[in-house]
């Protein structure tokens, strides 16, 4: 591994913020980000990177790569909780398998973020529409985990309730604000984005790093609860998904050959959804434990990513 690209990494601002986010709880302080400011700041976050992404996309047009783009960030989606859903049930109950396996298939927004501020750290760029690749991949994994559930969880077999959840997937904020802001790029007059271009860009670094520091609070608070669950849910939770990024990282090349977009891929398929999965697997599995894969996604895979996962997929991404 280059240690220079994870040295970068482990001193990034926005991760040490994250870092002082747990000590924060760890020691006890009342430091606290007030709830409204923590949700216009995820908003902010997501409208940017959708809208500066639409804008990209404009640019460059629709081509046969960014058709293959999506349709592979759909079949990662279908397919990770499909294995690790019986990977999962040999330990857990079904609706915890459930749950788990869709939050895996699923994609994390802010990991993503996180994602573009590493590349932006190594002066890499990447193709505006896996800004669509992402927000695409939220739904899939979500009516895959209900499918598996009403399958194998006669609780968790009633009427209309895969429908709901389809369209709970597609109508959470976080998608809905995304996939808006991406379209509002496109069709943007680019003169005209100019004008907002101080609000996109130059502040968001600073916005993901107060974001992140609430996200270290949150991460330290629910791990307790976590714990309970043993170890087979903690190497879960870091051997799943450095599983899944260095297997895309490697056979992303069939779709892209640019490693940028590759990089991209492989934290997509190593994240897990704790904001979007939660909300869908109340209405789907409302007998799963969000003490269980919250954690579990929050505490454990989010943190390995941002130090141990990402230098390790763009080693491979760069390299194969």
């Amino acid at each position: 591994m280059d240690f220079q690209i994870l040295k970068s990494n482990l001193t990034n601002p926005t991760l040490l913020f994250f870092v002082l986010g747990v000590l924060a709880v760890i020691i006890k302080s009342d430091l606290e980000i007030p709830a409204s400011s923590s949700k216009f700041i995820s908003l902010y976050l997501l409208f940017s990177i959708g809208f500066k992404g639409g804008q990209e996309l404009a640019h460059s047009g629709f081509t046969t790569e960014i058709i293959y783009s999506l349709l592979f960030g759909l079949a990662i989606a279908s397919i990770i909780p499909l294995y690790t859903f019986f990977i999962l049930k040999r330990k857990m109950s079904i609706s915890d398998a459930g749950a788990v396996a869709a939050a895996y298939g699923s994609v994390s927004a802010v990991t993503f973020i996180a994602a573009v501020s590493f590349l932006e750290a190594q002066k890499i760029i990447f193709g505006g529409h896996m800004v669509a690749v992402m927000a695409m991949m939220e739904s899939p994994a979500i009516i895959m985990g209900v499918i598996l559930l009403m399958k194998y969880d006669a609780g968790n077999r009633g009427e209309g309730k895969l429908t709901e959840t389809i369209k709970h997937s597609f109508t959470n904020g976080s998608v809905l604000m995304i996939l808006g802001s991406l379209i509002i790029g496109i069709i943007a007059d680019t003169k005209q984005a100019e004008g907002i271009k101080p609000f996109t860009t130059d502040i968001f670094k600073g916005f993901l790093a107060i974001f992140l520091l609430e996200m270290g609070m949150v991460t330290a608070n629910r791990f307790s609860a976590f714990k309970k669950y043993g170890w087979f849910a903690s190497a879960f939770a870091i051997i799943i998904p450095m599983i899944n990024g260095c297997i895309v990282a490697a056979v992303s090349g069939m779709v892209t050959h640019d490693v940028g977009n590759r990089f991209i891929f492989a934290v997509l398929a190593a994240s897990a959804s704790y904001i979007a999965v939660p909300a869908a697997m109340r209405l789907a599995a409302p007998k799963a434990d969000p003490g269980l894969y919250i954690p579990m996604a929050l505490g454990i895979t989010f943190p390995f990513n941002i130090t141990v996962g990402m230098p390790l997929y763009m080693l491979i991404a760069a390299n194969t």
